[in-house]
Formats: structure tokens, sequence, C-alpha cells
């Protein structure tokens, strides 16, 4: 051990007549573990709201759209193939995307028709983890009427549960009447099953059928609105469109995941940030009870260092000793808001304890991950906060003149 990180320590463990300082450096302990519990815990829990949104966002919507420009694609089978071929995608599925209204019974309710094909639709979306109890097979199915899909909010707002019958109104495809308005076509299905994503949103507009059934009910004959695609990359998507577009030619255009959500993410990453330049300030004022307890403790230690300088320590090994002091106690506080903050993060992700109203906050649980580079960002800004906290009192200590400092004793 070094002469200056022993006497630092020493000085650290007050003596009774000091026990003042002793308090107000457990303060100052307390302070950076604090601080640092609080910034660990909310980056967690925002780094859990984006990965917890991104998956589910993903888990309804595929990584990119292909579309015509002319509104539906006439022979998308060899689309696809010509898609598929392109370095990068990973499967292909056809869809088809229509704003409905649903009725039963007395409830009625607008809601987002999506077709999509059964056997190919679980390879581009993960929906088989939000249409739990359900095969997705059964959508093609012969029966008659044929199957439905309700987002489980949906379900509840028309009363209509597994078994059921629903009707589904669009204003595309109807007859003309004879002074040349357009008669809404009506087709009955029955609800096979429920869709539950953990967002409100989805859960409450979404409805799935089979591309067979959504082309009769829209007559739109062999045709399909567009061709979902899932890449290996996700973070990759804008190259593979670029590809996929080279490979159409002009008459279509796409849509990656990123462009469809950006606002959103953009947002939730400057909300993140933020919070942590604001959670900085916690560590800020944990700073300044590292300053004054130094500063107490040079006060105090005046004769002590006037003795040292004496016997030959020079103004730098001086200005060592107080600033390794500052830096233990953040160190210190560091390692145990580390310990604490992950205590409570592995808390809230097991037991789940704080319940969030799901309209509103998208999810019904406070998610949390905690990020190896969040917790070393943290420990270093702490750290390093800390640090320059002991850069006044430390100088000021190497400064004392041993000749004043004991020229009454």
């Amino acid at each position: 051990m070094s002469f200056e990180l022993f006497v630092g320590l020493r000085y650290l463990r007050a003596r009774r007549k000091q026990a003042f300082i002793s308090v107000i450096t457990v303060i100052s302990v307390a302070g950076v573990m604090l601080g640092v519990m609080a910034m660990m815990v909310v980056l967690a829990v925002m780094t859990g709201f984006g990965t917890d949104i991104k998956s589910k966002i993903l888990g309804a919507n595929a990584h990119i759209r292909v579309m015509s420009r002319s509104g539906k694609i006439d022979h998308h089978k060899e689309v696809m193939k010509k898609i598929e071929a392109v370095d990068g995608v990973k499967a292909t599925a056809p869809y088809i995307y229509s704003q409905v209204m649903l009725r039963h019974g007395s409830g009625v309710s607008g809601a987002l028709l999506r077709g999509i094909d059964p056997s190919r639709a679980g390879r581009v979306v993960d929906l088989e983890k939000s249409v739990k109890d359900t095969d997705l097979r059964v959508l093609s199915g012969e029966g008659v009427p044929p199957g439905i899909i309700l987002g489980k909010e949906l379900s509840r707002l028309l009363a209509a549960y597994p078994g059921d019958e629903v009707y589904i109104v669009s204003p595309f495809g109807g007859s003309l009447t004879p002074i040349g308005g357009r008669i809404p076509h009506m087709k009955k299905f029955k609800v096979v099953g429920l869709f539950d994503s953990g967002m409100y949103d989805y859960d409450a507009s979404f409805a799935y059928v089979s591309v067979e059934s959504a082309q009769q009910l829209l007559r739109l004959g062999q045709s399909v609105h567009g061709i979902e695609v899932k890449v290996d990359d996700i973070y990759g998507v804008d190259g593979v469109s670029r590809s996929v577009l080279d490979c159409l030619g002009p008459a279509f255009w796409t849509q990656d995941w990123m462009q469809m959500n950006k606002n959103f993410f953009s947002a939730l990453k400057l909300e993140k940030t933020v919070m942590f330049i604001i959670l900085v300030l916690i560590i800020l004022v944990a700073a300044f009870n590292i300053i004054s307890t130094l500063i107490m403790m040079v006060m105090e230690k005046t004769k002590d260092i006037a003795v040292l300088k004496s016997m030959g320590a020079s103004s730098k090994s001086i200005m060592k000793i107080f600033m390794l002091d500052g830096l233990v106690i953040g160190v210190v506080g560091t390692i145990l808001g580390l310990m604490g903050g992950s205590v409570l993060c592995f808390l809230l992700k097991r037991y789940e304890f704080v319940k969030l109203p799901s309209d509103v906050y998208y999810i019904s649980t406070l998610p949390v991950r905690v990020q190896v580079v969040d917790v070393v960002l943290i420990a270093l800004s702490a750290i390093a906060i800390s640090f320059l906290a002991t850069l006044y009192p430390s100088y000021q200590a190497s400064r004392l003149d041993p000749a004043a400092a004991i020229r009454y004793e």
C-alpha cells in the first residue's frame, strides 16, 4: 500500500473527536449510492421499455413492406420469388390491409382488417406468441362462415368471443344503387381466436382473416395489397429495401419498420438521454457533499499536513492523499449503488409489482433491461464526478504552508 493511500484511509476512519467528519463521509457515500441506484433503475426501465415496444411492434409488423404504386399486386407469387432471391431476405408473405366495420349484436367498432396467408405469415411476423391458444391454420379452413381472429380489446368492445359470429362491413367492393351510390359489402365470420400482443392500440384494432377471405370481401380477385418481408438483420433493412427496389423496378415502393416508427423511437431515445442528464444532477449534489467533507477534513488535519510536509512529504503527495479520499468515497458509493440498483432491477423484473395502465403506456408491467454499456457509463460518470470534486480541496491542502500552520503550537 502506498504512503498516500495508507494516510488517506486513516483519515477516513475518524477518531471519537472527529466523529462528525465520519458522519459527513457516510452521507457523501450514501448520496453517490442513491444517485447511481436511481440512474441505473431509470435507464434500465427506459431500455426495457424501448426493447419491449420494439419486440411487440416487430411481432405484429414485418421488417419491410413491399407495395405497388398502383395500389395492389396482381402476380404476387412471382414477385415473392424475386424478393426471396435478394441477399438478406429471410422470408416473404402476402398481405391485405383495409379499414372495416365490425358488428356483433348491438356492438359496432371500427377495425383494421389484415388478410394473411396462415402457412407463411408465421415466418415473417411472430404471431404465434400473440395468438397463443389458436393455430393460424384455422383461418384457412373451408368452414362456413370463415374464421376470424380478433384483438383482445376489440373482442371486449364487441362482446364477441371464440365461437361467436360477427359481421364485417366494408365500403369497398359493394354493389351500386340505381341512383349511383354504393351499398357496403357485408360478410359473416366466426371468431376462432383472440390476438393479445400486449399493446393496447393493436389489440383494440386488429382483426385477422385469411388472404382468400379478404380477397372475396374486398372483391380483389387474386390480387393483394402488398408483400411482407423478414430480413436477417433488422438494423440493415435500409440496404435490403434498396436491393429489393433495384430487383423489382420503379413500379414498387417499400416501407421498413424504422420508417414506420421513426418518430416514436427517436422520442424514446431523446427521453432516455434527457433522463440520464437529469439524474447526473443527483450525483452532482453528492459531489458537493464530497467537497464539503474534504474541506472539513483539510481544516481538521491542518497540523497533520504541516507535520507531514516538515518530514519531507511533497505537495503532490498531500494532494494525492485527499484525492484518494474523495475517490474512495466515490468508488464505494458507486459500487454500493450498482449493487442496490441491480437488486432493485431484479426484483422489478422478477415480481412485476409495478403495474401500468396498458391503454396509456402500451404495456401492462414495468419492463427492465440492464445493459452492460449503461452500467459502465453510469459507473464512469459517477467516479469521474467524484474525482472532479476532489480537485479543489486537495489543491488547497497541498498549498498549506507548514510554518504558518504550526507557528502557534
